[in-house]
């Protein structure tokens, strides 16, 4: 690890974190450990030397003279490399698979998020933490309690994948780049999400005046809603597991917000109290992401007018992540 350049650290070396770990390193501006398991205890038929985190951050230290970038990646299995961690990126858990739902993943990924949380805290008590683990909004919550850090500083990475989605999807259907769509998705992360077509311009035109104007359908707009809602689970049936690219990269850019204080705005998972008529609950809102973690969390009905429809679906989205909560309560995970 070089002297002066920032260090994060991503806590599982699958698909998805070892995606972050790339990501990060491509940009430049830090160094990265990938940790995981030993393979002992996570292989039938282990390895007879290193670990899979060893053998993924030596393939991506490989490419660093293709891509351009001097950044190290370091692949352990001790959290005692993670120490002084600026940013921790939590992805570990058991994948989704076809037909399961983020709720049946509750138990097991509690227990895992718990341990690794509490391991990496007590190495890097100063970083922030970005939880990826599912079911998202519920795995914030224990990782909160298993650090016992300030809530800004545990935050959840959901958003900004589910807004990245929804962005591709319009402007596939309107045919212009991606960079000029600019959507919001709030809520819970999955089935619950709620898209905020009010919000949505496409070159800065709200994507309703596109549905007027015939460049857009009601039912086109109505599937990319739904799509956007539906995406893990479009991904795992045509893959047979998670999706890992885009959401190892939303990851990393939250990193790069953090990390470099760039005080950007992007749809986290953070800990509501009071905003939205929400309280002491993690939920997918806009935030202002600095070297502080989560500096400001906004409440869009105190800044703009939502829509009845949309209002109602913030408030149903709530129940369910609650309802994820209540249940990580009643099986002693929190």
């Amino acid at each position: 690890m070089a002297a002066g350049r920032k260090k994060v650290s991503v806590i599982g070396a699958g698909n998805v974190g070892a995606t972050a770990a790339f990501h990060v390193a491509k940009q430049g501006y830090a160094d990265v450990v990938l940790l995981d398991l030993p393979d002992d205890l996570t292989l039938e038929r282990p390895r007879k030397t290193g670990s899979m985190a060893q053998g993924k951050a030596l393939d991506l230290n490989q490419v660093s003279p293709i891509v351009g970038y001097d950044a190290r990646i370091r692949g352990t299995s001790d959290y005692g490399d993670t120490a002084g961690s600026d940013v921790v990126v939590i992805t570990s858990g058991r994948p989704r698979s076809p037909g399961m739902s983020r709720e049946d993943l509750l138990a097991v990924n509690a227990d895992i998020v718990q341990s690794v949380a509490a391991q990496a805290v007590a190495a890097s008590p100063d970083a922030v933490y970005i939880v990826v683990s599912n079911p998202l909004d519920a795995m914030c919550h224990v990782a909160l309690k298993a650090t016992g850090l300030p809530s800004q500083r545990v935050i959840g990475q959901a958003g900004v994948l589910d807004s990245t989605r929804y962005r591709n999807y319009i402007a596939a259907a309107v045919g212009v780049s991606v960079e000029d769509v600019q959507a919001y998705v709030l809520g819970g992360h999955g089935d619950q999400m709620v898209p905020v077509r009010s919000l949505t311009t496409v070159g800065g035109i709200p994507v309703q005046k596109w549905v007027d104007t015939g460049k857009l359908s009601a039912d086109e707009l109505q599937k990319i809603e739904d799509d956007t809602r539906q995406g893990g689970g479009i991904l795992t049936a045509l893959i047979g597991t998670s999706a890992w690219y885009a959401p190892g990269v939303a990851s990393a850019e939250m990193a790069e917000a953090v990390l470099l204080d760039r005080r950007r705005i992007l749809p986290c998972t953070v800990l509501l109290n009071g905003q939205y008529g929400i309280r002491d609950l993690y939920f997918g809102v806009p935030t202002l992401l600095s070297a502080k973690g989560a500096e400001e969390v906004y409440d869009l009905t105190q800044l703009v007018t939502l829509t009845e429809t949309e209002l109602a679906g913030i408030k149903e989205s709530a129940s369910k992540v609650q309802a994820t909560v209540d249940s990580l309560k009643s099986l002693g995970k929190l």
